[in-house]
């Protein structure tokens, strides 16, 4: 009924002006309108399924129903020309065969030309089972038996091959340990489901040691850092998985929540937690309602000394007895805060890379909003007038050329073109136009110009979190395939090796030959973390944060 509605024709201001409110009106009672018919369908269903009767049954409609894909792919993407690549150069050569041709099949004439090669891949999966002889010596005089060792990796009643290719199967290709077992049973080989996952999980303290290396190597190797979490269950539990990575690592963490403390247990590799009142600490509570008379008190702690959590608890206990349970929170954050700043053990962060989540704020000097993230709010704006709808439209395509600008920016920066591009954000998201939400949009955008902009300061970060949310995607994937592991144990296993096998992906290295050369024991391949630390000299990812 609106959709050739023209306001632009309507001369009398105060007619258009009335309008416009009456339509921003509609566009408020249609979105009230679909949230009631949702929830009286939920209700109505609940209704139903008390009294034993089904709900609604899901019946596909005749229509494509309304798009609640988010995503802002389409808009971004600049298809580029593909350019076929030969594979020859990286396959390496296991064996070489010559293939006569048949004489009897030559004509008298036929004269040798020399050879055509051919590479053809293949793999051989068949059962290695060794029967060891070990020699056993005894001595009398010493009343003890003597035993030739097994060779290195062949502990227990499964070799390094088997060993090898259970983690990587489980962790790197997301395979379940059922499958696992199947393919072994069809190759013959005879595992118990348990022996699985004692392979999995068991005796991993190498690689745990090694995944710590090679995050500490990972947050020395830029100053900033891509951060996300997503859900994750540990024995049935709703946990949290964080997930911590830049150009060159990925690493994942497990934890029980995902407030601002568990932010710096992360960052901090899970160390135990410790406080710091100091005036940087004084500095965030400013930023917070804390009473005078409270702030006063707090003053009675050690100023400028480390603090475990029980010496602080006991402290506020002592000084502060009436202390709120957010003022508490508030004081705890700061003082975590500080004492992560403050502390030498770890590299500290300097700029997260992260979505508008409030647990991440103080924690870093700055912080880097993702312009993805950012694009999917307006996504989500349903407009039901058309005008709005083509409004929506016109700024969408403003906002992605203004993202292809800064990308622009981040190959070949400039001072002129930083001063340009700033100047550029202000006048885009200054636009108003005659749908109000869609103005309430662009007022909360332009409020967050400082974190969306710190590409200009730092060329060598990303405009969106992507990797960090590819990283968490795999732990989706795997925990659709095997639900979650049941112990802390099984929770630390998942996170080890998944932050190997995502680490050596970036890096280059296979897998499979890392995993079987340290389960075999050769340790010829080089440690992941050396690996990290030479290519982040190579790339010099902090590059803009040494320029005076």
């Amino acid at each position: 009924m609106l959709d050739d509605l023209d306001l632009s024709g309507i001369q009398d201001e105060r007619a258009r002006a009335l309008l416009v409110r009456l339509l921003n009106l509609i566009e408020d009672l249609s979105a009230d309108l679909r949230a009631a018919q949702d929830e009286n369908q939920r209700l109505r269903d609940e209704i139903n399924r008390l009294k034993g009767e089904q709900g609604k049954p899901t019946v596909k409609p005749d229509t494509p129903p309304a798009s609640t894909d988010h995503s802002s792919e389409r808009e971004r993407h600049h298809p580029t020309e593909r350019v076929k690549r030969t594979k020859r150069a990286t396959i390496t050569i296991d064996r070489e065969q010559l293939l006569r041709v048949d004489r009897a099949l030559l004509p008298p004439d036929a004269e040798f030309k020399g050879y055509e090669d051919v590479v053809v891949q293949d793999v051989v999966i068949r059962t290695d089972n060794v029967l060891f002889h070990k020699e056993v010596f005894y001595s009398p005089a010493h009343g003890q038996s003597y035993r030739a060792a097994l060779p290195r990796g062949y502990a227990g009643e499964f070799g390094p091959g088997v060993k090898a290719l259970t983690l990587v199967l489980y962790f790197g290709c997301l395979m379940s340990e059922a499958k696992i077992r199947e393919l072994f049973l069809n190759v013959g080989i005879l595992i118990a489901e348990g022996t699985i996952s004692n392979l999995l999980i068991k005796d991993q303290d190498s690689f745990h040691t090694e995944k710590d290396a090679l995050y500490a190597a990972g947050l020395r190797s830029s100053p900033w850092q891509h951060l996300d979490d997503t859900p994750t269950r540990v024995n049935g539990q709703k946990q949290h998985c964080q997930v911590v990575c830049n150009p060159l690592y990925t690493a994942y963490h497990t934890t029980a929540a995902k407030d601002r403390l568990t932010i710096i247990d992360v960052l901090r590799n899970g160390q135990a937690r410790r406080f710091r009142l100091n005036a940087e600490a004084l500095r965030y509570l400013d930023q917070v309602q804390l009473s005078h008379l409270t702030r006063q008190r707090l003053l009675c702690l050690p100023w400028e000394l480390s603090l475990d959590e029980a010496a602080l608890q006991q402290l506020l206990s002592e000084h502060l007895p009436n202390l709120g349970d957010q003022q508490r929170k508030w004081i705890l954050d700061a003082l975590a805060v500080a004492a992560y700043h403050a502390q030498t053990e770890w590299p500290i962060v300097q700029l997260l890379v992260v979505d508008d989540a409030p647990q991440f704020t103080w924690v870093t000097a700055d912080l880097a909003l993702c312009w993805i993230h950012e694009g999917r709010h307006y996504k989500k704006l349903t407009p039901w007038v058309e005008a709005h709808r083509a409004a929506l439209d016109d700024f969408l395509t403003d906002f992605w050329d203004f993202y292809d600008e800064l990308l622009a920016y981040r190959a070949h920066p400039s001072a002129a073109e930083r001063v340009r591009l700033a100047a550029a954000f202000d006048t885009l998201f200054a636009t108003r136009t005659d749908y109000w939400a869609l103005n309430d949009r662009i007022a909360k955008t332009r409020a967050k110009k400082t974190a969306l902009l710190l590409v200009l300061d730092h060329p060598e970060i990303l405009l969106h979190n992507n990797p960090a949310e590819l990283g968490a995607r795999q732990r989706v994937r795997k925990r659709d395939v095997s639900f979650g592991p049941r112990t802390a144990e099984g929770a630390k296993a998942w996170d080890t090796f998944m932050s190997l096998a995502d680490t050596a992906r970036k890096l280059g290295v296979s897998f499979y030959h890392f995993i079987h050369d340290r389960v075999t024991g050769a340790n010829q391949m080089p440690a992941l973390a050396d690996i990290i630390a030479e290519r982040a000299q190579e790339m010099n990812l902090g590059a803009s944060w040494s320029v005076v």
